[in-house]
């Protein structure tokens, strides 16, 4: 597709539905399509701000460390280039989440760095929304199949960075989020008690976990997602992307 197309879609969504919160291109697909289109990331993002895009998702973080982050995408995307994507975007206004993928060839040094890296960003915008820990899903996965990386993190890892997060986080990201789909139910309502505020949205369609092996399905409704944050004694309440009250 043209690069002009996803301006237009933008658009198109807020002509036809104009309290849409548009939350959309990974760092990734920023960079990729900056470079399609011949212009900075800064004009690019200032072309998607304009056409009515609110936030973007935080994703392909990985591990905010080049030595990793060479093993698993062969330097696709360096650290680098996301936190210019990430900075660049929250001084326009436009705020994110921030991830950690962690569990593969990754070990307790990275995680620091990587919360490292991600303090002193939000020390200098203050962009970021939440952070979302995501478990390495090794099952189908390549990394994993090809002897590279290890079978995901443990139970005692998985409760670690949980509750790292919310301490090296503290006072700069009040929202720590787990992914349900990853952990499962059970494991949910252990990040809950260990330090997350947030068990993620109801979705509608996940592939990337379900493609890797992950069993959990992919889609909650709301009363599902009540009854996981009531077994862990936590009251639950519907929010924006952004974090506000629900209209």
């Amino acid at each position: 597709l043209p690069t002009t197309v996803y301006p237009e879609i933008i658009k198109a969504i807020k002509a036809r539905v104009p309290q849409m919160h548009v939350h959309a291109f990974s760092p990734m697909e920023i960079v990729t399509a900056a470079a399609k289109a011949g212009v900075s990331i800064h004009d690019w993002l200032v072309l998607l701000k304009d056409a009515g895009l609110d936030t973007i998702p935080g994703t392909a973080a990985e591990i905010l460390d080049d030595e990793v982050r060479w093993i698993l995408t062969k330097g696709k995307l360096p650290t680098s280039a996301w936190i210019e994507v990430v900075e660049t975007a929250h001084k326009l206004g436009i705020r994110s989440s921030s991830t950690m993928m962690y569990g593969h060839v990754d070990n307790p040094k990275h995680w620091l760095g990587h919360f490292r890296v991600l303090a002193q960003l939000q020390d200098r915008t203050g962009g970021f929304t939440e952070f979302a820990a995501l478990p390495f899903v090794h099952t189908n996965s390549p990394i994993y199949l090809a002897g590279v990386a290890r079978p995901g993190p443990t139970w005692q890892e998985n409760r670690a960075v949980h509750a790292m997060s919310r301490l090296l986080l503290h006072q700069r990201i009040p929202n720590i989020q787990c992914s349900w789909v990853k952990l499962g139910d059970q494991g949910t309502v252990a990040m809950l008690n260990g330090g997350c505020n947030d068990l993620g949205g109801t979705l509608m369609e996940e592939t990337i976990s379900r493609m890797a092996g992950s069993a959990h399905g992919s889609a909650r409704t709301v009363s599902q997602l009540h009854a996981v944050a009531a077994l862990a004694g936590r009251p639950a309440r519907q929010r924006t992307t952004s974090y506000q009250n629900v209209p």
